[in-house]
């Protein structure tokens, strides 16, 4: 078991399925978990009648060797439609489709309690009907489907980062490192501090290539200004310690689930320095197999003649 609070899990990451259907008790987290399908990059429908799974995996090209998956949730609102579901998985298998059932689940206090607190109506609750007399409807509808389930999950005491994290560990090709998207770039100081920095880094302390005549109109990706900053000593002791700051804060992030991280890097004018310790600080993420793209904010800016401010 990957926790406690998981009460039966697949047995190995090693196989990810073309289709993974995911239903459960409402107000078990079906929704976080879609989330988190949409953030591993399969294509996500909500609510889906079974009987439709087939159709729009053959349309969205699910066996048709192309590398996509999709996820569904499918659950009671779709009335008599998901007495199918048993069957739509069989045929989809037959269809040489492999298929996952997820049930997310939880104890009838937690589920009452949820409710109460989004004061919100549990959708499968009849006229005059209490919560906790349509959780147990709903679950003695759904055992059956419970019992047939490849992955059962009890979120009653999970917490999101942690459920997206097990559902990761099952469902996704790639490492935690590949699945959070971050993003490097320059920028210059003189032009206005980048809003969507998590972090920023201020380089200007670092020597600058501007005061030398044959590289202040080139900029950071020029080989001669990168060799510059990053081969003095200044630098490689900022080096350093900028490589450590990363080793230790970017797992953090990871267990927290952040899908997507900026990492901005400022000197002047956004031309030499932050262009060099971006891109170097790109190819060492890249090292360490986080999914990594890198830009330069005002590098259109640069200056191009032998004039002007410091950069």
């Amino acid at each position: 078991m990957a926790s406690d609070e998981a009460i039966h899990t697949r047995e190995s990451a090693d196989r990810v399925p073309d289709i993974v259907i995911i239903t459960g008790m409402s107000g078990s987290g079906r929704t976080q978990a879609m989330h988190v399908f949409e953030d591993m990059g399969y294509f996500c429908i909500d609510n889906l009648p079974p009987r439709l799974i087939q159709q729009l995996a053959e349309l969205v090209g699910i066996n048709a060797g192309v590398g996509r998956h999709l996820a569904v949730t499918c659950d009671l609102r779709s009335q008599g439609l998901f007495d199918e579901l048993m069957d739509v998985v069989a045929a989809l298998e037959e269809h040489e489709m492999s298929v996952d059932l997820v049930y997310l689940d939880a104890t009838d206090e937690v589920l009452i309690r949820r409710y109460s607190e989004n004061r919100r109506r549990h959708p499968l609750a009849m006229v005059g009907e209490s919560t906790a007399d349509a959780i147990a409807r709903e679950r003695r509808q759904l055992a059956g489907i419970r019992d047939r389930a490849d992955m059962v999950i009890d979120t009653s005491r999970l917490s999101t980062s942690t459920l997206r994290t097990m559902l990761r560990a099952a469902f996704s090709e790639l490492t935690d490192q590949q699945l959070m998207e971050v993003r490097v770039f320059s920028f210059g100081f003189k032009h206005g501090l980048p809003s969507e920095a998590d972090i920023m880094i201020d380089v200007r302390f670092l020597p600058n290539p501007f005061y030398d005549p044959e590289m202040r109109s080139l900029t950071g990706l020029d080989e001669k200004v990168a060799s510059f900053v990053l081969d003095h000593p200044k630098t490689q002791e900022f080096w350093r310690a900028w490589c450590q700051l990363l080793d230790a804060v970017m797992p953090g992030y990871i267990a927290e689930g952040k899908p997507q991280l900026s990492i901005a890097v400022g000197c002047t004018g956004g031309q030499h320095r932050s262009v060099a310790i971006a891109e170097a600080t790109g190819r060492y993420l890249i090292g360490q197999q986080y999914h990594v793209t890198v830009s330069h904010r005002d590098l259109s800016r640069a200056n191009r003649t032998a004039t002007g401010e410091a950069h």
